[in-house]
């Protein structure tokens, strides 16, 4: 076996490669960039080589700089996580000469299933179901306009090297694609240095089940279920699970036999991905073969209890499968959800910025429950604008999806994060969404269900009755708090109310508290009563309580006269008041927020790759006006309606910030 193991790779991958060399008994070897040279990787690696400045172009990719790293450490192998150099037949060819085990396939497995076009082709000889579409090189927007055409919409502009979504549009109609095949040419080079494009036909309401595959060098291979990751965003996914709740048994065999036969077809050896895309009759056709570890491997692990990097190190060690395709039980049900650093409530824009606040619920696993949380930051950590804008995978397992959901629900709740934007609120909200609940999805669910974007959820009458004796008792308990602090004499008590008035979300609970010992009793107008019970204290951001004997895990920040409260996807102001206090309040005229509607704001901290009007021109609603790179995905800011430029304030090249003003309206 080898004896170190160097990880070409960054991020939670790079942590989690780390993990299972650590419990294999093999020192590691973490490379790093300038900007990650705190990084949480490079802490837990045994040694840590720099490899350049932060673009990934000018460090992570650069086969050259990562093989001196090699040289330098004495590393036996390489780990290439996902992303970066692990689907590059070129790093692989360096390893190879160099004599350092590559812990991934074969080259030329790379070559034949890292392409989209030629893996299509031998899919398609190998007898895989396949999606219509051109297969060829495609030389500019009007030849894939024509194809387009043929084809008949819509249709799906791919970058044949991509992956992780970049690269990729969908269109509907001419205009689309002659746009849409730029940009993802643009993106294709900037990601992978190669811009080919190849379309085809959309396949609509089809869910994206993969299947995980492991091969090694005897010519076993095995499928070890699938995976649905039908809940995606701009062809990224967002959250995914094991098994699907759609497949039988009869579909599950034969996509996992189809998908053996393309790996043995090429001689794949390693732990490797075919995805398809299925409808609604459960026909499925072979999407892409990823040639690598996947991002959602930890769901396939929890049901199977089979580590894949652990098999992926010991088949680059020449070792054959220890297990056959009858050892393979699927157990239980998995979930996992991507903790991105994007705003959900700005179109999910990437967010950058210090973690201010970094707490994960507790790792923990038994025979009825598991949580686990892959990571790469840690709390005081930056997030950098030049890497994908992931910042932990949060899983959880139980014996039925029900159940898994319901772990995963209280995991977000418990997930603390602050100082960036995050999308936390909407991924609690998905898992409580009743199309998601009943296994109903595609991947036109984020479209199809927040079509205007995400704005936060609307919870419920009952759920806010809930919150309000909440916040009463915790307001109580706040005022309590303040009363021994000023210093007054007697008891402290005596200076609490017990009569409040509650607003939160447009409602209004007038309410009375009896308190004891044990928590507070808390009666509505109407004679309604709930009990409140927890040992949270002023200042603590996460209050965990009990509310007629059911758990409740809050988020809450002190604002003026009462809290701000985060709960399952809803983020609330609610104010505490006397019944005095709320009528004065209720005369207060509301603060009008500033007019912006004649200034185009940039909308994330980003790099302007093109400006598209100029000043005293006219544009018509929809019309581009400018494009913005971050984190390695390229944004296209529109009109919002028919206008004049009046200014431009910004030139290609720019770095921005949030709201720095792009361009002036008359």
């Amino acid at each position: 076996m080898f004896t170190k193991l160097l990880i070409a790779n960054r991020g939670e991958i790079a942590c989690r490669v780390i993990k299972t060399a650590r419990k294999m008994g093999i020192a590691t070897v973490a490379i790093y960039s300038d900007a990650d040279r705190n990084a949480l990787h490079v802490r837990m690696a045994d040694e840590a080589v720099r490899i350049g400045p932060p673009p990934a172009n000018q460090s992570y990719i650069v086969i050259d700089k990562v093989m001196a790293a090699i040289r330098e450490t004495g590393a036996q192998a390489v780990h290439p996580g996902y992303g970066f150099l692990s689907e590059n037949p070129k790093f692989a060819k360096a390893l190879q000469v160099e004599g350092v085990a590559f812990v991934g396939p074969p080259v030329k497995a790379i070559e034949a299933m890292g392409d989209k076009i030629t893996s299509k082709k031998i899919a398609q000889e190998a007898g895989v179901s396949t999606v219509p579409g051109y297969m060829g090189l495609i030389a500019d927007a009007d030849e894939a306009i024509r194809i387009s055409g043929e084809i008949g919409y819509p249709v799906m502009i791919k970058a044949s090297a991509g992956g992780g979504g970049k690269g990729m549009r969908i269109a509907w109609k001419e205009d689309e694609v002659r746009e849409g095949f730029q940009s993802s040419k643009n993106e294709a080079a900037n990601s992978f240095g190669d811009d080919r494009i190849f379309i085809e036909k959309f396949v609509t309401q089809p869910r994206h089940i993969e299947i995980q595959v492991l091969c090694d060098t005897h010519g076993n291979a095995v499928y070890l279920g699938e995976r649905e990751c039908s809940i995606q965003r701009r062809n990224q996914k967002v959250i995914e699970e094991a098994p699907s709740p759609f497949l039988d048994a009869e579909t599950r065999k034969a996509m996992g036999e189809q998908a053996c036969t393309l790996a043995k077809a090429v001689g794949y050896a390693s732990a490797g991905t075919v995805e398809f895309i299925v409808d609604g009759a459960r026909n499925f056709y072979f999407l892409e073969m990823n040639t690598r570890l996947q991002v959602e491997h930890p769901v396939t692990e929890l049901i199977t209890g089979i580590d894949l990097v652990e098999q992926m190190i010991r088949v680059a060690n020449g070792e054959p499968l220890s297990i056959t395709q009858d050892d393979i039980k699927l157990n239980g049900w998995a979930m996992e959800s991507r903790l991105y650093a994007e705003d959900p409530y700005r179109g999910f824009l990437p967010s950058i910025g210090r973690l201010s606040r970094y707490r994960p619920p507790a790792e923990e696993a038994d025979a009825t429950r598991a949580v686990r949380n892959d990571t790469g930051v840690f709390e005081g950590g930056e997030i950098s604008m030049f890497y994908d804008p992931m910042i932990a995978k949060l899983c959880t397992w139980a014996p039925t999806r029900a159940a898994a959901i319901d772990e995963m629900r209280r995991a977000l709740d418990g997930f603390e994060v602050e100082g960036i934007g995050h999308n936390l609120p909407f991924l609690s909200a998905v898992m409580d969404h009743p199309k998601f609940v009943s296994g109903d999805i595609t991947t036109a669910f984020i479209a199809e269900e927040y079509p205007d974007g995400f704005e936060g959820v609307t919870l419920p009458a009952e759920d806010l009755r809930r919150l309000a004796a909440v916040a009463a008792a915790m307001h109580r308990v706040s005022e309590i708090r303040r009363t021994r602090v000023s210093g007054r004499l007697g008891n402290h008590e005596r200076h609490v109310g017990a009569d409040w008035v509650v607003n939160l979300q447009g409602e209004s609970f007038r309410l009375s508290i009896s308190a004891d010992k044990g928590g507070a009793t808390v009666v509505f107008a109407d004679g309604g009563e709930l009990r409140v019970e927890s040992d949270w204290t002023p200042g603590q951001p996460l209050a965990r309580l009990q509310v007629d004997g059911a758990p409740l895990v809050l988020k809450v920040g002190k604002i003026s006269g009462g809290f701000r409260i985060r709960s399952r996807g809803a983020d609330l102001k609610v104010h505490v008041r006397t019944p005095r206090q709320a009528e004065l309040a209720a005369l207060m005229p509301e603060k009008v927020p500033a007019d912006t509607s004649r200034l185009l704001l940039c909308p994330m901290p980003g790099l302007i790759v093109k400006i598209d009007v100029e000043a005293g021109q006219e544009v018509q609603e929809g019309q581009t006006l400018c494009t913005v790179e971050a984190m390695k995905m390229e944004n296209i800011l529109r009109a919002e309606r028919r206008g004049v430029v009046a200014r431009v304030n910004a030139v290609a090249g720019d770095s921005l910030a949030v709201d720095d003003v792009i361009m002036e309206f008359e």
